[in-house]
């Protein structure tokens, strides 16, 4: 099943996350399905929030992020209740976008490592270490599961630029090539 992408604006993306508890519904086909839904976006990652569940949840496959010297590097998982243990190492800036504030990318820094502890599909737990771009494809996501935007890291001025956008984007007002669901929409059905 393909879900639409929420869109900036729905309070869902801006709310810290619940735990999933082990006897979750179907929760491998809930999994199977946001990795169908984040490639029909050309996404390389998408966390529950951005299709509506206020749940510990995200996938990604950060391959399609590797460069020449990295290719065959990337990592394809699904993240279950994720905790970051430690971030280290140099910030460094990178252009973000994402799946829920289409048409809108900023530079965002980001340390370069990062240790973190989740359950995979089969609940069985990790303690793993990422660096480079899987590191920062993890970092937005998890971000998404604590109810924090690429946005959100932007100075005042970038934000006040961009107010704009962003509120055309909530009511609908934007390109994108995948079905998204818009709060200010839903407001006036």
């Amino acid at each position: 099943m393909i879900y639409p992408i929420t869109a900036y604006g729905d309070p869902v993306l801006k709310e810290h996350a619940q735990d999933i508890p082990k006897d979750f519904p179907e929760l491998k086909e809930l999994v199977d399905d946001m990795f169908a839904t984040m490639y029909h976006a050309h996404g390389v990652g998408l966390a529950a929030p951005q299709i509506s569940k206020s749940i510990r949840l995200f996938v990604i496959d950060s391959e399609p992020m590797m460069d020449d010297e990295d290719e065959g590097k990337g990592v394809k998982k699904a993240f279950i209740n994720p905790e970051i243990l430690e971030e280290d190492g140099e910030e460094w800036g990178f252009e973000e976008g994402c799946l829920s504030i289409p048409g809108v990318r900023e530079v965002v820094y980001r340390p370069e490592r990062i240790v973190i502890r989740y359950f995979d599909e089969d609940w069985n737990e990790h303690t793993d270490t990422y660096d480079g771009m899987t590191a920062r494809v993890i970092q937005h996501e998890y971000d998404h599961i604590e109810g924090i935007l690429f946005t959100d890291y932007l100075s005042g001025l970038k934000k006040r630029l961009l107010k704009t956008k962003l509120t055309k984007i909530s009511k609908g007002y934007v390109d994108a090539d995948y079905k998204m669901k818009f709060p200010a929409l839903s407001k006036k059905r």
